[in-house]
């Protein structure tokens, strides 16, 4: 069947969903959210299963390491998902909350409230973790979810949305509030991105290449959220001992995803002594470094030559580009160039020079010695996140349930005319 037609028929059943969806009390949805718990720890042989079809056709097609990592589902990973599911059962429902409100002089009582977005669609890469997260954030901020997964996890998406689907029905949900499309070719995809009239926003998550796509030829509204070219500025007065510790699980904790960092700057004058230690502690993990020339002349011919497309690369593995500059001046300069806006980091002791790096630097957050890392919803509060923005309309940094809300106006009067 065309794909027009089933991304049409599957809007249409997001719509009608969408509008009980925005009049569910929270019991309900919260019962429904746990449900959905419950089924990602029951099932999670078969999504081992499931999973581990995708994990094989990866390998057979030649993705890299860093991508069958963000591809493979673990019983620590599935129970995370669960995790993340119940804490957003935990915190408030945003719907419904007034904002603000007041009496006018011709006697109007007007109040601003949050009110479901309506139907979301997401078009995300190999992070089967991002089907439960994704929709559970939908779910308790009222709105309907048509998700659009890549090939690389389908089998793995599909067992997610299936047991999703199935648990929020048994809680007296409509099943459509999560759908799934299961046709992963790149038709489908720009089919979603044409939606309109049923898709009230579109999300993309992923690299930079897909952001772009969807930016650029999507006719549905998008909040961009954006890939990670996120960087460390070692500065001269920072603690040598904690740079190295944060520059190394910034970048090896977890390489795949855009909270790593991908660029270090370290000031000329203590360069010597923190590439030194720096690098002891990446060779734990094997990170090749690319570096300017004087990073090569402290570090030696381990040292791979950095160009300048290095500086503008989000790498996603273990590689991480290194320059030496001057002063704060020229780091903040280099990160203005080549930052995505997602997270940047100043590793310093000096107050006067942490305050001048988050006035001047433009990003969705901005960290004084501290990992990159934390740039995600579950670790600022928000139980998971739909996404780190780093567009400035309507949201910023990691996504949570307010970000998924619009407004409405509530006007209450006794006959007043104008």
């Amino acid at each position: 069947m065309d794909i027009n037609i089933v991304l049409a028929e599957m809007g249409k059943k997001a719509k009608e969903a969408s509008r009980l969806l925005a009049c569910a009390d929270s019991a309900v949805k919260n019962r429904a959210l746990l449900a959905i718990a419950s089924e990602l720890r029951s099932k999670t042989a078969a999504l081992i299963e499931a999973n581990a079809k995708d994990i094989s056709a990866g390998e057979a097609n030649g993705l890299s390491s860093a991508l069958i990592d963000r591809l493979r589902l673990t019983e620590e990973r599935i129970e995370g998902m669960a995790q993340g599911v119940e804490d957003i059962a935990k915190m408030s429902d945003p719907v419904g909350e007034i904002i603000s409100g007041g009496r006018r002089p011709n006697g109007l009582q007007i109040e601003k409230i949050r009110v479901p977005l309506g139907v979301i669609g997401i078009i995300y890469e190999a992070r089967p973790n991002v089907t439960s997260d994704a929709a559970a954030l939908c779910l308790k901020s009222g709105n309907a979810v048509i998700l659009k997964g890549g090939k690389e996890a389908i089998n793995s998406n599909k067992a997610i949305a299936d047991l999703m689907r199935s648990a929020i029905e048994s809680a007296g949900l409509c099943k459509d509030c999560i759908q799934l499309v299961e046709d992963t070719s790149r038709e489908a995809a720009s089919a979603l991105m044409r939606l309109n009239g049923y898709l009230d926003v579109l999300i993309p998550r992923g690299g930079k290449g897909l952001i772009r796509a969807v930016v650029e030829q999507s006719t549905v509204p998008v909040i961009e959220t954006g890939a990670g070219n996120c960087h460390v500025y070692v500065d001269k007065d920072a603690d040598l001992d904690m740079a190295a510790n944060i520059i190394f699980n910034a970048k090896t904790s977890r390489p795949s995803v855009c909270n790593a960092i991908e660029t270090i700057l370290v000031h000329s004058d203590i360069a010597d002594k923190a590439l030194a230690k720096i690098k002891q502690r990446l060779d734990e993990k094997k990170v090749e470094i690319r570096g300017c020339e004087k990073t090569q002349s402290l570090l030696g011919a381990s040292v791979v030559p950095a160009s300048e497309t290095d500086y503008d690369t989000e790498y996603l593995d273990y590689i991480l580009a290194c320059r030496v500059v001057e002063n704060l001046d020229e780091a903040i300069e280099h990160i203005t160039k080549y930052s995505s806006g997602h997270s940047e980091c100043i590793v310093t002791e000096n107050y006067t020079a942490a305050q001048e790096f988050v006035q001047r630097i433009d990003a969705a957050a901005v960290y004084i010695n501290a990992s990159t890392r934390f740039t995600d919803g579950g670790e600022f509060g928000y139980g998971a996140e739909i996404g780190i923005s780093t567009q400035k309309l309507h949201a910023r940094g990691p996504m949570g349930l307010y970000d998924l809300t619009s407004v409405k106006y509530i006007i209450r009067g006794n006959g007043q005319i104008r």
